[in-house]
């Protein structure tokens, strides 16, 4: 099964220790398969994403958000995702025709 596309994400999580607030930010990676699209947690057939769309919020990054069938999913992005939409809605198209 050969990767398709790769787009990085990052999750932020806060961690209150005693007086202190840490933030934390993972660095990971969505990954387009002919099949599935796969992130750290996730994993989503093919079939069940109907589209995908991204939200800037300021001057770099935002939101880019998976819809599927059983929901939507935000995932927070650092560069513009429309290689990664791009070769989707390509595939997607291809597999139609």
């Amino acid at each position: 099964m050969n990767c398709i596309a790769v787009l990085p994400y990052y999750k932020v999580q806060r961690e209150v220790t005693g007086l202190a607030q840490e933030v934390l930010q993972s660095d990971r990676f969505m990954i387009l398969y002919s099949d599935k699209i796969v992130t750290k947690y996730r994993e989503f057939n093919i079939t069940e994403v109907f589209d995908m769309s991204f939200r800037r919020m300021g001057n770099e990054g935002g939101f880019f958000y998976l819809h599927t069938s059983t929901g939507v999913y935000p995932y927070m992005v650092n560069i513009d995702p429309k290689p990664f939409i791009q070769s989707f809605r390509t595939m997607t198209t291809q597999k139609l025709t």
